[in-house]
C-alpha cells in the first residue's frame, strides 16, 4: 500500500449553515474542517479533510481542491446544517439550532492509505464519531479533539451543550484538547480557565487549549501560557476556535508551545476580522506578533 502522508488530517462533517448576525440571515459554508483546513493550508501544513455529506453536495468540495487541499468524502443521505444566531458582539454568546445532519462516521470512512502526524477530530455534534473509532485513530497519530463536537446535543431543534459522558474514557488518549469557556465550565464545573485546564489535564489531555473572547490559554507540562485576540472587528466570529486550534496544531509540529500559541492567536485575530476561513497575509500575522511583543 502506498501511503498518502500529511501533517494533519481533519475528520468531521462538512456543513451548509445559516448564520444570523444582527438579525440578518444568510446561507454559508460551515464546519470545523472548513475553517481548520484553510488555516493549516495557509501556514504551509500539508492537510487533508476526511468528511461525509450528501452526494449532491460533493461539487462544493472543490472549494478545498481548488486551494490545494486534499479531501476524501464519503456519501451520506444528508449534509449537516446548523443555524447559528449571534445576538451580541460577544463571540462566546451564540445560540445554535439543528437543521440537518449527515450520518455518523464509521471506521470504513477513513481511507486506509492515509498517514498523518496529527488527526484532529473536528466534529460538529454529539455521536458523529464513535468511541471505538477514536481509540483506533489514536493509535495511528497524535489525536486532537475539539470538545464541541462531543458536547453539542440536539433537543428538538435546539442544539445545547451537555457534559461529555465519555470524557474520562477518551481524554487520556488525547495529545490536544480544545474547548471554549462555556464548554470548559460544563466539563469541569468552573469558569476559572486555569482551574478548568488543570482538571482536564489531570484527566489525561497532554496539551489543553481554552478560548474566550479575550484570547487563548494553554496548559501543558504543568505550565500556563496565554496569548490575546486583538481584532478590530468581529465580522468573522464563526470558526474562531477551529482556526485557533488548527493553526496551533500545525505550528506545534515545529515550534514550542508558547511560540505556536502566540502564532495561532495572531492568525485567529486576523480571521476574526473577516467572514469565512483565514485567507489573509502571513506578513500581517508576523506584524501582530511583533506588536504583541
Amino acid at each position: 500500500m502506498n501511503l498518502k502522508n500529511f501533517d494533519v488530517i481533519l475528520l468531521g462533517h462538512f456543513a451548509i449553515d445559516h448564520d444570523v448576525v444582527n438579525g440578518i440571515e444568510k446561507e454559508v459554508i460551515g464546519s470545523a474542517v472548513y475553517y481548520g483546513a484553510f488555516a493549516l493550508n495557509a501556514i504551509g501544513s500539508k492537510v487533508a479533510v476526511v468528511t461525509k455529506l450528501a452526494k449532491r453536495h460533493f461539487p462544493m468540495l472543490s472549494i478545498f481542491t481548488d486551494a490545494g487541499i486534499s479531501v476524501f468524502p464519503t456519501e451520506s443521505g444528508e449534509t449537516t446544517g446548523i443555524r447559528n444566531v449571534y445576538s451580541t458582539d460577544d463571540p462566546d454568546n451564540r445560540r445554535s439550532f439543528f437543521m440537518r445532519s449527515a450520518a455518523p462516521f464509521c471506521e470504513a470512512d477513513f481511507p486506509p492509505d492515509l498517514n498523518a502526524k496529527v488527526i484532529h477530530i473536528a466534529s460538529l455534534m454529539q455521536r458523529e464519531v464513535p468511541v471505538k473509532m477514536l481509540k483506533k485513530l489514536s493509535r495511528m497519530a497524535d489525536l486532537s479533539i475539539d470538545v464541541q463536537g462531543f458536547m453539542r446535543t440536539r433537543e428538538g431543534d435546539n442544539l445545547i451543550l451537555k457534559d461529555w459522558k465519555e470524557k474520562v474514557e477518551i481524554i487520556p488518549y488525547l495529545k490536544f484538547l480544545k474547548a471554549d469557556i462555556a464548554e470548559a465550565a460544563i466539563l469541569t464545573g468552573t469558569f476559572d480557565l486555569k482551574k478548568a485546564a488543570k482538571i482536564l489535564a489531570k484527566i489525561g489531555a497532554k496539551e489543553v487549549m481554552l478560548t474566550c473572547k479575550e484570547g487563548v490559554l494553554l496548559y501543558t507540562n504543568g505550565e500556563f501560557y496565554q496569548a490575546p485576540f486583538t481584532p478590530k472587528s468581529l465580522k468573522g466570529r464563526s470558526g474562531r476556535g477551529d482556526t485557533c486550534i488548527s493553526s496551533y496544531i500545525g505550528k506545534r509540529l515545529t515550534l514550542d508551545p508558547l511560540a505556536a500559541l502566540r502564532y495561532a492567536a495572531a492568525l485567529t485575530t486576523l480571521k476574526l476580522e473577516k467572514e469565512g476561513p483565514f485567507r489573509g497575509s502571513l506578513k500581517k500575522v508576523d506584524s501582530i506578533l511583533r506588536n504583541n511583543g
